[in-house]
Parts: structure tokens; C-alpha cells; sequence
């Protein structure tokens, strides 16, 4: 399968954020649809993993060679984790009954959201995932459809039911089925619901056996929250459940049905207002403003406040710390501390049911993801988490629950939850080595996500003045929309104001004209120190004034230049409707972006979760050996500002001098002139591709300097660069970023002419940054 669009998957888990917190849209409906609609409908499609070019692969895949192994799982049903997908594919499944606080939009409504959870398990825990929408509202329907497909997936993840039929299905489904059913409505809230109470508890310093919780809202997450708590030590008479008819208690014959019974008390209290009294813990999943000031201040000591209602909480962080300093608050959004997010969750709890083949998913499972998180939290903080959300992060009140972004995640929960699922007989295949399964989850994550991370985080704290110097250009006014909307910074678009309107409304961005500052180099007030500039520069290179009016009043590229020279503007994206090296050769009247002057254009390859610089795509033209050895050491400098430590290979078609070949002597060469430098990252040379990227193809060469595949490759001309990554684009479906201009003074990008608006901000982003 192939899941979002490479580099864009940042982009797409954004969106997805974004989403969660309707009360702040930095999106319109139109740019919504369209990251739906473009490059192909829908989040993801299906891809082999086999290879299915000759008679043979397909007698292999299909009829007869797949009569082998049908046998096989037909005598040893087991082995279908073995010889099928099963293992590792999971079945989001809803009727649409309750989307996304929207309501009941019927099946085929839901399928955005369907598709977006199933991207979400690929992307934070490797897990395979197909939506599938169910057509009817009746349970046992619902119950038989899934029941009969439960030979296909290795997990069934139920999603956006309606109370109070969505108990009434998973718990037969549980009944019914032998693999994991999991609603994430419920128990995906309720386990960092959990994760956060162990830690708010942790600080406050009381025990879960001894606080009297208040919850309200009866729903289908409340329900499971209070569950899991009670299975976690809360006592069943110190848990006050209430409804939008006031409290729970036993007696009570309004409202209730069976599921709400089981958490009826024995008391006299009527009303939310009265339970809140002396309560040591607050669980809202219910409504904005459920809550008033006046119930936190009548709460203990360190009251626990978790206001969940989405997309507005009971009462806000803000209302709640102005009547009680010693609250420790969470909520549902992610622009406040302690977001209590379900992606913390349901990934992970999968990953490692599906890693035991478990045959369901329980409270010790549950309860064990939980406690992992809270440990989790409790520990340092990552530097790439701190620089995601532009802050210190450390364990305390406004740190109780882990951020979503924390790349260990992926390496803790899964081992917990199938230690878990292993010590309570419900895993098929037990895990014998465990250090070595946390090593394989270590290295099922894209390295790419992490890195685009960080560079988006590190664009929005730099708040770039970013320059977008074709105005004219549709694809080029969304990503100036999509820049500034993000929080990236101020987006200055070059063009007539007319033509940039009119361009917008026909986007369907029409409103987003006053939010863009427009430059027009007609009436600038800056044009005559332009062309002074200018005129001082070329005077030389026989250009006259004339030549230089007509360049800084008319050509785009160079007046958007002119702009970043004189400090109008941070940081300079442009390439989009010219040839590139048209666009270098206009740049370079304005800058030194050229050979002589040390300009290098390195192009990030990402590919199946692997990253590769290629250099140089831009700027040298057939670089001698002095010249390679320059590229590299560019190319491992922006390496470094993507977060990867460099390990440059020179690659030609030959290896260590065989063949020989004067064409290829100064990829011999320029190893020995870094060297003599004494750079500090490695490097080696020259050799063919495949004994770069190949770690066992490296084995073959003892004495090589690599520690593991390069992540930079130099190639001998500017030609086999732009053919090497124009190859694996069309070929292999590569995601490309760049050529990414190093080695200028001002921080330039330079995009490519079949740019998308997305590829357009990436660029962006990275001059944000000054990658390079």
C-alpha cells in the first residue's frame, strides 16, 4: 500500500490535527478539498510488494503457484499471519452514525474520516489499514458483516458508532471473533485518559483507590473511561457518573439503560454542580461549558480537571487556573497543554496485539499502554519534541501525557502491550526476544516524518518574511495562502495586485487577498535603490541602465532578488513557471549563486523511508575533483539541517579503480583531496550506486569507510544528477524536495517547473529555515 504523499505526510497529519480544533480552521474548504482531490482521489491507494513483471511472478502470485501456500494455511490456519497480510492489516470500520462531532452522516459520508484513520496507523505505527463503510444503522447487520470478514485482517478497529449500539456490537463482536475488535471512540479515550490520570495522581500525590472521580457524560467514551479506571483500582462508590439528567444513582429509572446502570450509586447527590463537591478528579466528555468556576473552586486540594468535550471543553485551562492555581488541566485540543489525544493509542495498542497475533485486546492490555505512556512522560523530553512545539518540554502539570511526536513511542508502547497481551495467554506467537523486537520497531519508522518535522517546526519559530516571486501563478498564490495560514510567517507575493485577486478567486481563495501582502515593483518605493544596486553590480558585464531598469522593474526574479538583498524580505522561493537554471542565471545578477563563488544544488530523494541527498543537481556543470570535494562538504552541511549525519559516497560506474576509465579518475580523486582536509563525517569513493545504498553489497569491501548506506550521493556531472533524480521521480514514485540552493549568502530556493503548490511550500519551509 502507499500511504499519503511522501514528503506530504506532514502536511496531511497537520490537517488532520487541524481538524481536531474546528474552533481555529487554518484552512478553507476549498484547500480541503483539494488536498483530497489532488494528486488522485483519496489518502491512499494499493501497491505491490511482490514483483509482478514476468509469467513467472504472476504463476508465482496467482494461479497455480498460490495453490502452495492456500494448502498450507488451509491444513495450518495459523500460517496465514505467515504466507497473507493478515498479520499486519487492520479494518477500520464504521456506519457513520457518529462522525467527528458532525452526527450521523451515513456510511458513505464517513469515508474521509475512515481514510484518514487508516492513514494515521501507517503512519505512526507502520500498520496496514483498509476502511471499509457499512451501509445500515442495524446492530446485528453491522455484526454479521464484520463477523464474516474477519478472516482478512489481523484486527478490527471500530469507529464513529453511535451509543448505544456501538456496546451492543463490539461486545459481540468479542464474543464472536478471534482477533482484536477495539472501538477507539471508547477505549482509545479512555486509555490516555488513564495515561494521564496515573500522572496527574503521580503529582498531586494521591492513589486512585482513594479519589473520588466525577464524570460526565454517559456516552460511549465516558463509559469506557470509567471502566478502565475502576479495573485500575478507582472504587466502584467513589465514581459519581452523570448524564445531561444530573447524576447516576441507584433508584434512578429515567434515561438509563443497562451500560449506565452498572455505574449507579448508592447516594443523594442529584446534580453535576453537588457531585463536584470535595472531587478530587473531574472526566468530561460531554459538552462546552458543562463546567463553571464555581464547581472547580469547590474541589479538593490539586483538583484533576480533564475537560475532553471537542472541539470546546467544559471549561477552558484559562477558567479553570483563575479560580484554582493548583489545578492540573487537560483537554481535547491541541493548542493547549495535556492534549488528551487518541493517536497516542489505538497504533500502538495495535502494533503490538498484531505483533503477538493476539486474539484480542483487554484491560491488562489497555492498562499496560496506559501505564507506558505515563512512564513515558515522566522521562526527558526529546529535542526533536521540544522543537516541534517550540518549547522546553519537561514532566510536571502542564506535562502529564506524552506529545504525540515523540519518536520513542513507537519503540515503548508496542513492547508493553504485547508483554501484556503474552502474561495473560491472549497472544498466538509469543515474542521470545524482546530487545530485538524493540530494535525492529525502532526501524519501521520513515525517517522522513521526523525530519519534516522538525524543519516545519523550526520555519514557524523562525517566522520567515518569505517572498514568492511569481504572483501570476495559481500554484504558486495556494502555497503563499498555505505558508502564512500555517504560521510560517508573512507570505509578500510579487505581482499586480489585480491579477494575484484574480487569480485567488478563481482558487476559490478570494478571501485570502487581504491576508498576503502584494508587491509590485510598479510602485515600490525602494526600485531606485534597486537599481542603483543593480547598476553598480553589472555595470561591468555589459549591461547599461537601460538593461538594468528593464531587470529590476519587469523581471520578477530579479526584483524579487533585489527585495531579499536589500532585507524587504527573509527568504526567497521562485522556479515554479521557469526553467531552473534560467532562474539560477537571472539570481546570479543579483547574488553570487554560481560555481566560482562555492553555490551548490544538493536534491533530497525520499523513498520508501529512506532519505538521499543527490549533488549537484544545479549549479556545476562537469565539476573537477576540487569542485566534488566542495559539493560534498555543502551537501553534508544541509544533511545536518535535516537532521541526518552525513555519509557522502562518490558514485560513478565503476568501484575502487574497476573498471578503470579517465572519465571517472576524478571520482577517485576527490576522496583524497576531503582528506587531506580533514572533514568530520564520512565519505568514500568512488563506487557504483549499489555499493553505496547496499549495506551487505558494502561487505564485500572491508576496508571501505562507511558505517552504513551513504545519504549523499556526488555524481560526476549536473547531467547524471538531474537524470538519477528525475528517474527515480517518474520511475519509483520518489518524493522529491530541491534542488535545495546551498552555499549563497541569502537564504534562495529554487523550485521545479512541474511543482506542485505543496512541493512550492516545502521549498519555502526550507528557506524558512535556511537549509542551506
Amino acid at each position: 500500500m502507499s500511504w499519503g504523499r511522501g514528503a506530504d505526510k506532514d502536511w496531511e497529519t497537520d490537517l488532520l490535527e487541524q481538524a481536531n480544533d474546528m474552533s481555529k480552521p487554518k484552512f478553507t474548504r476549498e484547500e480541503a478539498l483539494a488536498f483530497h482531490l489532488e494528486p488522485t482521489p483519496g489518502k491512499f491507494e494499493i501497491t505491490a510488494t511482490v514483483p509482478m513483471t514476468t509469467q513467472r511472478d504472476l504463476s508465482l502470485a496467482y494461479s497455480p503457484g498460490v495453490a502452495v501456500p492456500c494448502e498450507a494455511i488451509a491444513a495450518a490456519p495459523e500460517t496465514a499471519y505467515d504466507y497473507t497480510n493478515k498479520g499486519n492489516l487492520v479494518a477500520v470500520i464504521s456506519n457513520g452514525t457518529a462522525v467527528l462531532g458532525l452526527g450521523n452522516l451515513g456510511a458513505l459520508g464517513s469515508k474521509p474520516v475512515m481514510e484518514g484513520k487508516a492513514v494515521l496507523f501507517k503512519r505512526f505505527a507502520d500498520v496496514n489499514s483498509i476502511d471499509i463503510e457499512l451501509d445500515t444503522e442495524d446492530p446485528e447487520k453491522f455484526i454479521e458483516a464484520v463477523r464474516l470478514m474477519g478472516p482478512t485482517f489481523g484486527g478490527i478497529n471500530l469507529e464513529d458508532i453511535k451509543a448505544p449500539e456501538c456496546f451492543i456490537i463490539e461486545q459481540r463482536l468479542k464474543e464472536v471473533m478471534d482477533i482484536p475488535v477495539f472501538h477507539d471512540d471508547q477505549h482509545g479515550t479512555a486509555v490516555i485518559c488513564a495515561a494521564g490520570l496515573i500522572n496527574a495522581l503521580h503529582l498531586s500525590g494521591k492513589k486512585i483507590e482513594d479519589v473520588k472521580i466525577v464524570l460526565n457524560g454517559a456516552g460511549a467514551a465516558g463509559i469506557a473511561c470509567i471502566e478502565l479506571l475502576k479495573s485500575m483500582g478507582a472504587r466502584h462508590e467513589n465514581c459519581i457518573v452523570c448524564d445531561t439528567r444530573g447524576v447516576i444513582y441507584q433508584g434512578r429509572t429515567d434515561g438509563m439503560n443497562q451500560w449506565k446502570s452498572a455505574h449507579a450509586v448508592k447516594t443523594e447527590l442529584r446534580s453535576l454542580e453537588e457531585a463536584m463537591v470535595g472531587a478530587d478528579v473531574f472526566l468530561g466528555v460531554s459538552a462546552k461549558g458543562a463546567v463553571t468556576q464555581e464547581m472547580v473552586k469547590s474541589m479538593a486540594k490539586d483538583p484533576v480537571i480533564f475537560a475532553m468535550a471537542n472541539p470546546d471543553p467544559e471549561i477552558t485551562p484559562e477558567e479553570a487556573h483563575e479560580v484554582r492555581s493548583d489545578a492540573i488541566v487537560a483537554t481535547g485540543r491541541s493548542d493547549y497543554p495535556n492534549q488528551v489525544n487518541n493517536v497516542l493509542g489505538f497504533p500502538y495498542l495495535f502494533r503490538g496485539a498484531l505483533d503477538v497475533h493476539a486474539r484480542a485486546i483487554n484491560d491488562e492490555m489497555k492498562i499496560a499502554c496506559a501505564e507506558a505512556l505515563a512512564r513515558l512522560a515522566r522521562e526527558d523530553v526529546p529535542d526533536e519534541v521540544d522543537m516541534a512545539y517550540g518549547r522546553k518540554m519537561s514532566f510536571g502539570r502542564d506535562y502529564i501525557i506524552p506529545a504525540p511526536f515523540d519518536p520513542r513511542l513507537i519503540h515503548t508502547i508496542p513492547p508493553a502491550v504485547a508483554r501484556a497481551c503474552m502474561d495473560t495467554g491472549a497472544a498466538r506467537r509469543p515474542i521470545v526476544d524482546m530487545e530485538a523486537y524493540e530494535l525492529t520497531l525502532k526501524s519501521r519508522m520513515d525517517p522522513t516524518a521526523s525530519m519534516l518535522r522538525s524543519i516545519n517546526a523550526r520555519a514557524r519559530a523562525a517566522q520567515a518574511r518569505m517572498i514568492f516571486a511569481e504572483g501570476d501563478d495559481p500554484k504558486v498564490l495556494r502555497a503563499a495562502v498555505q505558508y502564512q495560514r500555517a504560521g510560517f510567517g508573512e507570505a509578500l507575493v510579487v505581482g499586480r495586485e489585480a491579477d494575484v485577486k484574480a487569480k485567488l478567486e478563481a482558487s476559490g481563495l478570494g478571501d485570502a487577498v487581504s491576508e498576503l501582502q502584494i508587491v509590485n515593483a510598479a510602485n515600490t518605493e525602494h526600485l531606485a535603490e534597486y537599481k542603483a544596486f543593480l547598476y553598480k553590480r553589472l555595470q561591468r558585464k555589459g549591461h547599461d541602465r537601460h538593461d538594468v531598469h528593464r531587470l529590476a522593474a519587469r523581471d520578477r526574479h530579479v526584483f524579487a532578488s533585489l527585495m531579499l538583498a536589500h532585507g524587504h524580505g527573509d527568504g526567497l522561493v521562485t522556479g515554479a513557471t521557469r526553467k531552473s537554471s534560467h532562474v539560477l542565471d537571472l539570481i546570479n545578477h543579483v547574488f553570487d549563486a554560481d560555481a566560482e563563488h562555492g553555490a551548490v544544488g544538493v536534491t533530497a530523494v525520499m523513498h520508501k523511508g529512506r532519505v538521499v541527498l543527490i549533488a549537484d543537481t544545479l549549479v556545476h556543470e562537469w565539476p573537477d575533483e576540487t569542485d566534488l570535494a566542495n559539493i560534498a562538504e555543502r551537501s553534508a552541511g544541509v544533511a545536518r539541517h535535516l537532521g541526518l549525519e552525513p555519509r557522502v559516497a562518490f558514485v560513478s560506474f565503476s568501484t575502487f579503480g574497476y573498471p578503470r576509465s579517465e572519465r571517472s579518475e576524478k571520482m577517485h580523486l576527490a576522496p583524497n583531496v576531503l582528506e587531506a582536509r580533514g572533514v568530520d563525517f564520512e565519505f568514500e569513493g568512488e563506487m557504483t550506486v549499489d555499493v553505496a545504498l547496499n549495506l551487505q553489497a558494502q561487505k564485500s569491501y572491508p576496508f571501505q569507510r562507511l558505517t552504513g548506506p551513504a545519504n549523499i550521493l556526488v555524481v560526476p556531472a549536473r547531467h547524471s544528477a538531474s537524470i538519477s533524480v528525475k528517474l527515480m521521480q517518474e520511475m519509483a514514485g520518489a518524493t522529491v524536495i530541491g534542488p535545495i540552493l546551498a552555499g549563497v549568502d541569502k537564504s534562495i530556493q529554487i523550485c521545479s517547473s512541474t511543482s506542485t503548490a505543496n512541493d512550492i511550500l516545502n521549498m519555502a519551509v526550507l528557506a524558512a529555515c535556511k537549509v542551506g
